[in-house]
């Protein structure tokens, strides 16, 4: 699947890479909407959605990394024809540059170290991100209720102390001093994040801001602070590109299945699971975005209905309040 909006050049334009930034994001609303939904049938579905965000970056992991394998691009730039290109700077004279401005600037493949960096940039800093953010939200709570109630669990702890009394044992007061410590050192960590993550994530959102409105105005070529530190254009892909990109996928997996050794049976078994991990691989893309696209038929159909059911509940209570008055 592959979706292309108007521009000419290798240049993509800003809403095609604001439509690949925010692709992830409405992807993980329609899985936990999902995975919602089909909990309230299947409970153990529930243990997915505790680890939410573990079960998302690794579902990423693997896309983003197979991705950049094949295609040079991430899961989402992928779907809008994009690829990412090296970029090298090459040395020009002064009146050169005045006329050519563009033609200082030299594309290449990605490196094998780019490829990795790229990969802890689109999965690892956003799922350490999204831990801060809710250990954050816990910590404010916290706080928030200890404005209003108080220290309630430092309360209920010193009650419970007084009424074990004597009963404590040396061996279980030694365990409890250290579960005490550690305890006592998760909370300042909490604090700390508490403290410090405001800052970090409005330092994150001025530079993604500043990089995205230097793009839109034309004023530099890295979309992000991520991309400009990896040495990173991302570019569209011509016909021909993918053309060659479909024909290099197929010639490494016939390598791939050629290298396969063992009994016939083995052979065989391991070409299987190969054409299978193939296949869904090839098609995560359109299962995901259809997902995305149902998730949202299926929120507006649900706005729709409760506005429905708001609009005639008021006008069921309007006709019998005229109804009494006129009585």
């Amino acid at each position: 699947m592959l979706f292309q909006v108007g521009g000419q050049g290798t240049r993509p334009t800003f809403f095609e890479m604001a439509a690949a930034q925010q692709l992830p994001a409405s992807l993980r609303a329609a899985l936990t909407y999902s995975i919602g939904v089909l909990a309230l049938r299947r409970p153990f579905l529930h243990r997915v959605l505790d680890y939410e965000d573990e079960f998302f970056s690794l579902l990423m992991l693997v896309l983003e990394t197979h991705s950049l394998r094949t295609t040079d691009a991430s899961f989402s730039e992928s779907l809008y024809g994009l690829r990412r290109r090296a970029v090298k700077i090459k040395a020009m004279r002064n009146d050169d540059a005045r006329l050519n401005p563009g033609d200082d600037i030299q594309h290449s493949g990605l490196e094998k170290r780019q490829r990795l960096l790229s990969v802890v940039f689109l999965v690892v800093l956003p799922y350490f991100k999204s831990k801060l953010h809710s250990i954050y939200n816990r910590e404010r709570e916290a706080r928030l209720q200890a404005s209003l109630w108080g220290h309630v669990d430092e309360r209920f702890d010193d009650a419970d102390i007084i009424d074990r009394g004597e009963d404590v044992v040396v061996s279980r007061g030694t365990s409890d001093m250290v579960v005490s410590v550690r305890t006592r050192l998760t909370k300042k960590i909490q604090k700390f994040i508490g403290a410090c993550y405001p800052l970090l994530h409005a330092s994150s959102e001025g530079f993604s801001f500043a990089y995205q409105m230097l793009y839109l105005l034309d004023a530099t070529g890295f979309y992000s602070l991520g991309l400009h530190a990896l040495g990173i254009h991302v570019c569209r892909a011509t016909g021909q590109e993918l053309m060659d990109t479909s024909s290099r996928i197929s010639k490494t997996r016939t390598r791939e299945r050629e290298r396969l050794r063992g009994p016939p049976w083995l052979k065989a078994l391991q070409g299987a699971l190969l054409s299978g991990t193939y296949t869904v691989l090839d098609y995560a893309q359109t299962g995901l975005i259809a997902a995305v696209f149902f998730f949202k038929v299926s929120v507006a159909n649900l706005t729709s209905f409760h506005n429905g059911i708001y609009v005639s509940g008021a006008s069921i209570n309007n006709l019998e309040f005229e109804y009494d008055f006129f009585s």
